[in-house]
């Protein structure tokens, strides 16, 4: 018979055990009612954090949190916060308060955070009451109040500019460089070293082009072809040696590792790099000579690679064409180089033909951009599809990243491979795949569930199948949403999505972080001494992080864009198509102008009483039996456009007649 432990023993075990401080690591979320929560990364709880237990933490920080007090019950834990490991924002938007010795920066913030102290000395100009950019400069435990300095004067007429610059800062993207990065970078030398050229190869001699969105100034790659003396042809794909300029623990390493990425808003960009390099001595610019990294492929006209070559290598460009010209070129198959163009546009098409034999899942891209006036008022919206010469560009920048993440996997220390960036994108889940699968039914599509790569297929048998119908959009957007999200990791578990074995970033260094990092380990393994950077998971997870905060700022920069397109359209009606359901109402997205709008269940209650019938993705009405379900066409009317909140509302119209344009004509029956 076992013996129960003394009461004694009971007691001086729970004692150890509450003695045994916990302190974890994670991301503070500010509630607006002032409540904080560390989400830790282990997915072990959040951690309940008081006001006045914050030390000098901010909304979005990763902090270290000392667990004061768990519930044995229900797990749920208390604590507060001890250091600050890293501030997701140091810049701000809000009003200056000026006295008559020092200043205050009053945040504006829907999360509670305290005002920044603004000696005379930083206030750079600004006058009480001027809306303005500070930046927080010093805020240690024993400090009474956040130190900072004003940045930026907003100017009161550009609504536009201060709207696009506090979605940026309220991503965590700086807003500007500072001194010391700005001069790192001008102190870099405009002509290319001698001696280093030594050490390259010499591509100058080489027909070599870029092929760019018209308004690029960052050319982050090139081609370069010629044909060889054995009839096969020599394809250069040449990326901006950023890691030669960019070096570990400098100032602009550091900024640019901060960032991550550059950040697209339909106005401006926000770049990672300073415009020294992005667009002046890292930019692959027409008539002059580059410092680049290659992958260079010996190709039949078949497609097949005979050989591969990886390296450092000195370019010049030829030429600089926009997808329009190199569009052009393959449809009248002629203009400047057009045999050249028209060869590898041969070689792309089959590339991407095998791409998807294999399994890569074909997805069509639409973007929308807006045009714009000299004050970033939208005044059209134009539909960017992918054509050939889009095409063109993504397959062989996908040959380079393919074969570099190939050559890295290759290499063993110790039997273990060495830590990379690589751009991984896991198999379908098929908990999320079953709705999507029953939905697709309706429409006659089946999937076979028998593997990954049956699912693959069968994606690809459906998104031929609607190509230009209807449902189309409606197929497409549901089916992307139910894949994994694409990260950053040293796990290497493949690329689902493009059906690659091994995959990284390695095209685009003047805008993503990642490519940085691969360009150095690549240089690593070519000397022959294969570095290992320990911090490096964590280095892909903070890029997969920035990366995700990136696209959601564009995604709403775009929808500020959006709402403020549609303000001269209110009491107007279109057709649209339903583009989401929820319980409160269903989104739906003008033909016209792709802009997406709520029509609230609140509206439609004259009409009848709806209920979302989650597996159909539609709203039924309970009386009338009306459904509305994705991809169903309706005619509505714009009732209201909120910048602040970036929203726009629109109203079900019964039995309209539309114009060619997709406006409405004449009102018959609106309820």
């Amino acid at each position: 018979m076992s013996k129960k432990p003394s009461k004694q023993k009971q007691k001086q075990k729970q004692k150890n055990k509450s003695s045994q401080v916990q302190v974890l690591k994670g991301k503070l979320e500010v509630t607006r009612s002032g409540m904080g929560y560390v989400v830790i990364d282990n997915g072990t709880g959040d951690v309940l954090v008081r006001p006045g237990d914050f030390m000098n933490a901010l909304n979005g920080d990763i902090v270290r949190v000392k667990v004061v007090k768990e519930n044995g019950r229900t797990g749920k834990k208390e604590g507060k916060i001890t250091e600050v490991v890293t501030r997701r924002q140091t810049e701000f938007i809000g009003y200056v308060q000026l006295s008559t010795n020092f200043a205050f920066f009053v945040p504006d913030t829907d999360k509670p955070m305290p005002d920044l102290f603004i000696p005379l000395s930083s206030l750079n100009g600004a006058k009480h009451k001027d809306r303005v950019v500070a930046r927080l400069v010093k805020w240690d435990k024993d400090d009474k109040k956040p130190v900072g300095e004003i940045i930026n004067i907003m100017q009161p007429e550009d609504e536009n500019d201060a709207a696009m610059k506090e979605l940026l800062a309220q991503a965590g993207f700086p807003l500007f460089f500072s001194e010391d990065v700005l001069e790192e970078a001008e102190r870099l030398p405009d002509v290319l070293d001698q001696e280093e050229l030594k050490k390259r190869k010499d591509c100058r001699d080489i027909l070599t082009f870029t092929i760019d969105p018209v308004d690029a100034k960052d050319f982050d790659d090139a081609l370069s072809i010629r044909l060889l003396s054995n009839g096969i042809y020599e394809i250069g794909v040449h990326i901006a040696d950023v890691s030669y300029y960019v070096e570990p623990d400098t100032e602009l390493d550091e900024e640019a590792y901060k960032r991550a990425t550059s950040v697209y808003l339909p106005d401006r960009v926000n770049p990672m790099l300073p415009e020294r390099i992005s667009n002046e001595l890292c930019s692959l610019r027409p008539h002059e000579d580059k410092f680049t990294f290659s992958a260079i492929f010996q190709m039949n006209t078949k497609g097949e690679i005979k050989q591969y070559w990886l390296g450092r290598t000195a370019i010049h460009s030829n030429h600089r064409y926009t997808y329009e010209d190199v569009q052009e070129v393959i449809e009248k198959k002629e203009g400047k180089y057009a045999d050249e163009i028209l060869l590898l546009n041969d070689l792309a098409q089959r590339m991407r033909k095998k791409r998807f034999s294999k399994g890569a899942i074909n997805f069509s891209s639409q973007e929308v951009r807006f045009k714009l006036d000299e004050k970033g008022k939208p005044i059209g919206i134009v539909v960017k599809e992918s054509k050939e010469a889009h095409q063109l560009i993504e397959e062989f920048m996908l040959l380079a990243n393919r074969t570099v993440a190939e050559n890295i996997a290759k290499i063993q220390i110790n039997k273990k491979g060495i830590p990379f960036p690589y751009r991984v994108h896991d198999q379908p889940d098929a908990e999320k795949l079953a709705p999507f699968m029953d939905f697709a039914k309706k429409y006659g599509h089946k999937f076979d569930l028998g593997s990954p790569e049956s699912i693959a297929r069968s994606f690809n048998s459906m998104l031929e199948a609607v190509r230009g119908k209807p449902e189309q959009h409606v197929l497409e957007q549901l089916g992307i949403r139910t894949m994994a999200k694409a990260v950053y990791t040293t796990e290497n578990i493949g690329h689902y999505g493009l059906a690659f074995e091994h995959y990284c970033h390695f095209t685009s260094p003047i805008r993503r972080y990642p490519d940085v990092l691969v360009h150095r380990v690549l240089e690593s393994v070519l000397q022959g001494k294969p570095a290992i950077d320990k911090k490096m998971e964590e280095k892909c997870k903070h890029s997969s992080d920035r990366e995700r905060a990136a696209m959601e700022c564009e995604r709403a920069g775009n929808k500020y864009k959006q709402v403020e397109y549609m303000r001269d359209y209110l009491g107007e009606m279109f057709e649209g198509v339903v583009s989401g359901v929820s319980s409160f109402g269903f989104w739906v997205e003008t033909v016209a102008h792709k802009c997406e709008g709520l029509v609230s269940l609140v509206s439609l209650s004259d009409y009848d009483d709806f209920r979302l019938v989650e597996s159909d993705y539609s709203l039924v009405g309970s009386r009338s039996g009306r459904t509305f379900r994705m991809g169903d066409k309706v005619t509505i009317k714009v009732i209201a456009a909120n910048l602040e909140k970036r929203q726009l509302d629109y109203e079900w119209v019964l039995g309209e007649e539309k114009s060619e344009k997709g406006k409405v004509k004449s009102q018959k029956g609106k309820k």
